[in-house]
């Protein structure tokens, strides 16, 4: 269905015009909080506004949440930390029998212990997070440091992180598609127009060439269109189900298609990679008052890891390999966690399927592992390039890479993922609908 169609068939049915509604307003909820700074006393913005220059790791975090970071925002954490905390409670569930058993069988109390766990290890993030992020600035001379201004400043944060974390759940509830999800791609969306006249005031200030912006254009426009591709690509295996009588009734016999994803990991990879990768600098913020020669180590070790440090050959280069092992080995690790092969031919073989030419049971398992193998071999190459467009294109197009975040790497990857997703459920909705009438 066409995109325009889709929109139109959406905003004429009223339940899904109230969802869309609803959705609009919570993310106006976002943009206002994003506007509200806590009241830091002694905060240099202009420091602040340099500081995230320089550094990628707070370039990240301040683009996932729509530069509230960059204002000193109560909602300056964004959903960070809930994102950490979800990735980490996933390692745990699989890692540990119990909690893996759990939730295969617990069923909805389950999942609501789970989500406990979670939002309990956001609140510990939030704190930890937000002291680093304070600890960098004050070292920087952007904010004043007594004990009493930082655990004011850390509850404001912490409170605006799960406030909107409380707006996510409340956009699955009541409006479409996952809420953490599209609070995430309007923090993303809100912090493009900032990097678009960053970008159209240095050409107009002679600091860029047009031509340059140019190809900065056609990069974005390009890694688009990538993302899109392999995010809606799929390796399609045909099933074949065996005929069951059940009473007077024949059942089964019919062929069908088990999808599997060629971006089978989706954005974790990246992230994982990325939190590894600023280690080295979060901990040099930490050390440079009380060890100086520490904090310059550390320093250094995070310049030769980080892919757009300057010059870009060798420093950035090495960095640039370094992120993409890093792509790869977590792809491959991510992919085996959600996709446990076994457990797939086992199921298939209860079910009575089958994939015609291949024997049920342990050659199904090495059948399937090695076409997921290749499949996770073209998923990371996918990742690897996406990611690696935000420091490469700006190095091509002979221009500084601060704050030109938004024309690759993780923040464009969530964006379209998110957007991609939200419109099948659209679509999904509109055809349910169609089928009750």
């Amino acid at each position: 269905m066409p995109l325009l169609e889709t929109f139109r068939q959406a905003w004429a049915d009223p339940d899904l015009r109230s969802r869309i509604l609803f959705i609009l307003a919570m993310f106006g909820v976002f943009v206002i909080g994003v506007n509200v700074p806590v009241p830091i006393p002694g905060a240099d913005m202009v420091k602040v506004e340099n500081l995230m220059k320089s550094s990628g790791f707070l370039q990240f975090a301040s683009v996932l949440g729509g530069g509230a970071l960059r204002r000193l925002s109560v909602f300056a954490l964004g959903l960070n930390p809930y994102i950490t905390a979800s990735i980490i409670m996933q390692i745990l569930t699989t890692a540990l029998p119990n909690w893996k058993k759990e939730m295969e069988e617990g069923g909805d109390y389950a999942r609501q212990q789970q989500n406990k766990r979670t939002r309990a290890l956001s609140l510990v993030l939030c704190f930890a997070q937000g002291y680093g992020f304070y600890q960098m600035m004050l070292n920087a001379g952007a904010v004043s440091g007594s004990a009493w201004i930082i655990f004011t400043t850390l509850m404001f944060w912490t409170a605006g992180a799960m406030f909107m974390l409380w707006l996510g759940e409340q956009i699955s509830a009541k409006g479409i598609g996952n809420g953490v999800s599209l609070m995430i791609f309007a923090g993303i969306v809100l912090s493009m127009p900032y990097q678009v006249n960053q970008i159209v005031q240095a050409v107009r200030d002679g600091a860029y060439q047009f031509w340059q912006a140019l190809v900065l254009l056609f990069i974005f426009l390009g890694t688009t269109w990538i993302i899109v591709l392999f995010t809606t690509a799929q390796r399609r295996i045909p099933m074949q189900h065996m005929r069951r009588q059940v009473g007077t009734r024949v059942l089964g016999g019919q062929t069908s298609y088990l999808p599997i994803p060629v971006n089978t990991a989706g954005v974790i990879p990246i992230i994982f990679a990325v939190s590894l990768l600023f280690i080295p600098q979060q901990f040099a913020s930490m050390f440079q008052g009380r060890l100086p020669k520490v904090g310059e180590m550390l320093n250094t070790i995070g310049a030769w890891m980080y892919p757009g440090s300057s010059p870009w050959f060798p420093k950035g280069l090495v960095g640039s390999l370094i992120y993409a092992v890093l792509i790869f080995f977590f792809t491959y690790f991510y992919t085996a966690i959600q996709y446990n092969v076994e457990d797939i031919s086992n199921n298939l073989k209860r079910g009575g399927s089958f994939i015609p030419g291949v024997r049920p049971g342990k050659q199904t398992k090495d059948f399937l592992d090695g076409i997921l193998s290749r499949i996770t071999v073209a998923g990371a190459a996918f990742l690897t390039v996406v990611a690696l467009a935000q420091y490469i294109g700006p190095a091509l197009a002979g221009i500084q890479r601060a704050n030109l975040n938004v024309i690759g790497g993780t923040s464009l990857l969530i964006m379209v993922s998110v957007a991609i997703e939200t419109m099948r459920q659209i679509e999904a909705s509109l055809l349910m609908k169609q089928y009750g009438t």
